[in-house]
């Protein structure tokens, strides 16, 4: 029973410093995603956009994550105008939720592109575990900002965030 404890702890430890933890001013990584129409897109090409960039990652079945969307949504097209500011919403839902995805969105105009990441690269490359989780790029591409989970009110210091780098 010890040596399989000892076995579990290591394999833990291993894979902890396998997946490289993401730190503010670390670039976003190149990770191949497809958009809604099923094209291939790098998400490293939103961070070299020259914008202050949102990426939101949320799934269909998440409540707090399409709350938090439509809150940004809601402010998106100000603060395009006002900090030059670019949203991509990334959905990790499965291959078998993803087809949801699409209507889902369709059904709500979003002002922002959205990407499926089914494989749960992006998970991995960013090193996060659940949703809603958004992360806040600077006009060079670099993670200035992380926060998990949504509130009521979270878009405010998203906001907040925003105006620090302008």
């Amino acid at each position: 029973m010890k040596k399989i404890a000892l076995f579990v702890l290591i394999a833990i430890g291993f894979s902890f410093s396998w997946a490289k933890d993401r730190k503010a001013n670390d670039p976003v990584p190149s990770i191949k995603l497809k958009d809604l129409n099923g094209k291939e897109v790098d998400l490293k090409d939103y961070a070299n956009k020259g914008k202050i960039t949102i990426i939101d990652f949320w799934a269909t079945w998440c409540a707090p994550c399409k709350k938090e969307i439509e809150n940004i949504n809601d402010n998106l097209t100000d603060w395009k105008k006002k900090y030059d500011v670019n949203m991509v919403a990334i959905s990790i839902d499965d291959a078998r939720n993803s087809m949801k995805v699409k209507p889902y969105v369709e059904g709500k105009k979003w002002a922002c592109d959205v990407l499926l990441d089914v494989n749960g690269d992006t998970q991995r490359g960013l090193n996060f575990q659940n949703v809603p989780y958004t992360i806040l790029l600077d006009k060079q591409g670099n993670i200035v900002y992380k926060h998990a989970g949504y509130t009521e009110g979270d878009e405010f210091e998203l906001e907040n965030q925003i105006k620090k780098i302008k």
